[in-house]
């Protein structure tokens, strides 16, 4: 112990380890809420990746049984997920995609390109409904992703966790003998905490961080398109 014997009363101890306590309960109920927030941002988005290359893939078969006159809607629809896969390797930090060609569309182009079709039957006017309804639903689930690039774990609560952490471990101390066993002891609990902390940092920057979500659904929807 640092502190003389004295300042460790029985009074004084029993009041330290109610308020270490209180900080263990606080820090377990604010650790448990930052890993349901970041694990809840982090499916969103992993579904919003999968929702999008699934739409894609079902566009482009209904284009494909609307007709010949549907090619430059399919071009576009291709280039559309190429420059979506371009986004997310920018977020990353890594090279866009090698693309054929120097056109960028929006999912605002595509959705005209759909526009100007003139269904000749029922039929036709069934599919370009679909495929209409299609772009208008990427656009969506594209711009809530744009929306949510932010941190959805607010830093307050980052900092007064490490706080209250800080001061569990010094209140631990208190009480620590000095020898070997108990400095490994407590290295082992601060690193399973820190990695905790990290990896909801992690998963909170679902694009960027070590566990990024992958974009290979995007990939094979890319593949597939126009085939």
């Amino acid at each position: 112990m640092i502190l003389p014997e004295h300042h460790f009363t029985p009074e004084a101890n029993d009041v330290i380890k109610l308020g270490l306590g209180l900080i263990t309960t606080m820090n377990a109920l604010v650790l448990g809420l930052l890993i349901s927030t970041a694990k809840s941002s982090y499916d969103t988005r992993r579904t919003e990746v999968a929702e999008m290359a699934a739409d894609a893939i079902l566009a482009d078969r209904s284009l494909a049984l609307y007709g010949p006159e549907t090619k430059e809607a399919r071009i576009a629809l291709h280039e559309l997920v190429a420059n979506l896969i371009d986004q997310i390797q920018l977020l990353r930090g890594d090279a866009p995609r090698a693309s054929s060609s120097e056109l960028k569309i929006g999912a605002a182009d595509f959705y005209q390109i759909v526009r100007r079709l003139s269904p000749r039957d029922d039929e036709q006017r069934a599919l370009k409904s679909e495929v209409v309804r299609i772009s208008i639903e990427v656009a969506q689930i594209r711009a809530a992703a744009l929306a949510q690039e932010g941190s959805s774990i607010p830093v307050p609560f980052l900092i007064v966790l490490t706080l209250w952490l800080a001061i569990l471990f010094m209140g631990f101390g208190l009480f620590a003998p000095t020898n070997f066993v108990v400095l490994a002891a407590l290295s082992v609990c601060a690193f399973s905490v820190s990695a905790a902390i990290f990896m909801v940092i992690e998963m909170d920057e679902a694009f960027t961080g070590v566990m990024r979500i992958s974009n290979e659904p995007l990939r094979n929807a890319l593949a597939l398109i126009g085939k």
